[in-house]
């Protein structure tokens, strides 16, 4: 197993390209079975994730090629010969669940697996499958999976999601695209990784309005053709490499980052002191000597302050001059980096939901453990203002939302390398 080391040195500078989402391109992907045709995705992350939805997808029975280094994905669905998604692959991520719709759309019947993923909360799936059934899906679960029958086809109908899911609204667009009739989706996520899905149907013959607001309408088609779409820029990894010259000093830009994506985030990471700057190619983010500012932080659906840039934030504000707030509202249990940190010497009191952050002058390195994917990265962050050496481990989580992030840090000036356990 790898660790990765982490040596506090001072500023960084220079670039850092940012890939295409994670998380749009995990819903992409099982957008293939809903047609016969072609799809590739162009400007896709190199990750693991990635690499465990292409496996679950050949295993339905899709052809699945990955082109120029990983960067487009070409998938072919003509001949799905099978219709069950089994526990060995889904029980990796999370996102396994999006097979589910457009399966039962296409073809009428689908059995999956119940999702695995990371340990973040239960995060559970009903919500996707009350919206198949408001859509006139047949559904059983039992011995772990979901049994799924529209034996005359979905139809279209009204979904109102008692409060905003992403996965559900993801998978509850792709399934209505073939439903009979019109099918509204309420209360719906308005994230970027749902606008990109609803462009990349349409592109495929999907009659969809209303992407990015809280009611999106299908006008459910017969059939969906081929289509080249190019994947969104990853709004997270953006966030994560913004916080690095704000955590270490410096000037960092970053190439292909749009401030819309973050408006949020901008906005809080700006109050701690931090200079944003739109540039022809991204986003230059720099911090001058001056220290950090305490911010308090409430996580929200988009275009809210994202979750998953929470423990990132929380790097940054254990050093920040007085005390920070963080109330995490979309996940419970998402807390669990913030032992991790005060190994380091910070010093957070986590009570429920809330963590009281009170600034310290410095962090120390330390031996700490990733428990989650976004917590991984939290502590290589940490470790680049820390005084010594902070290492790393259980890194595996990193490779299933960061692609290069050694290459990346390095090319700027951080002291990261990673090396094999001892």
């Amino acid at each position: 197993m790898d660790q990765i080391i982490v040596t506090g040195n001072g500023a960084l500078s220079g670039q850092i390209p940012i890939a295409g989402a994670k998380n749009a391109c995990l819903t992409l992907m099982p957008a293939t079975l809903l047609s016969e045709e072609p799809l590739t995705l162009t400007n896709a992350p190199r990750l693991s994730d990635i690499q465990t939805m292409t496996a679950l997808l050949q295993s339905l029975g899709a052809e699945v090629t990955s082109l120029q280094g990983g960067q487009v994905i070409a998938m072919s669905s003509h001949d799905i010969n099978n219709h069950t998604a089994h526990y060995d692959i889904v029980r990796k991520m999370r996102a396994s669940i999006l097979v589910l719709g457009p399966m039962l759309a296409r073809d009428g019947h689908a059995v999956v697996s119940l999702p695995g993923g990371c340990a973040i909360g239960a995060r559970p799936v009903d919500l996707h499958l009350k919206a198949l059934e408001a859509m006139g899906a047949q559904l059983d679960l039992k011995d772990g999976y979901v049994h799924a029958k529209a034996p005359g086809g979905l139809r279209g109908g009204i979904v109102e999601f008692p409060f905003v899911t992403v996965g559900a609204t993801e998978n509850a667009l792709m399934a209505a695209t073939l439903a009979k009739g019109t099918t509204v989706l309420k209360n719906a996520a308005k994230e970027p990784e749902i606008v990109d899905l609803a462009q990349c149907l349409r592109k495929m013959g999907a009659q969809i309005e209303g992407e990015g607001t809280d009611t999106i309408t299908i006008q459910g088609v017969d059939r969906l053709h081929g289509a080249t779409h190019p994947v969104v820029t990853d709004r997270i990894e953006l966030g994560t490499y913004m916080l690095a010259p704000a955590i270490a000093g410096g000037e960092v830009e970053l190439l292909g980052g749009r401030r819309d994506l973050l408006e949020a985030f901008c906005q809080k990471l700006e109050a701690t002191g931090v200079h944003i700057e739109e540039t022809d190619s991204g986003l230059k983010v720099s911090r001058n000597g001056n220290g950090i500012r305490s911010v308090d932080v409430t996580t929200e659906p988009f275009p809210g302050f994202p979750t998953d840039l929470q423990a990132q934030m929380m790097a940054l504000l254990c050093t920040a001059d007085g005390v920070s707030v963080l109330e995490e509202k979309i996940f419970e249990n998402r807390f669990m980096h913030a032992p991790e940190l005060m190994r380091m010497g910070a010093q957070i009191n986590v009570q429920g939901g809330t963590a009281r952050v009170k600034g310290v002058p410095r962090l120390k390195g330390a031996p700490v453990m990733a428990t989650d994917l976004r917590a991984s990265v939290s502590l290589i962050l940490a470790g680049l203002a820390a005084e010594g050496d902070t290492v790393v481990s259980r890194v595996y989580h990193l490779d299933r939302g960061y692609e290069h992030v050694v290459s990346k840090l390095r090319g700027v000036g951080a002291k990261i390398e990673r090396v094999r356990e001892q």
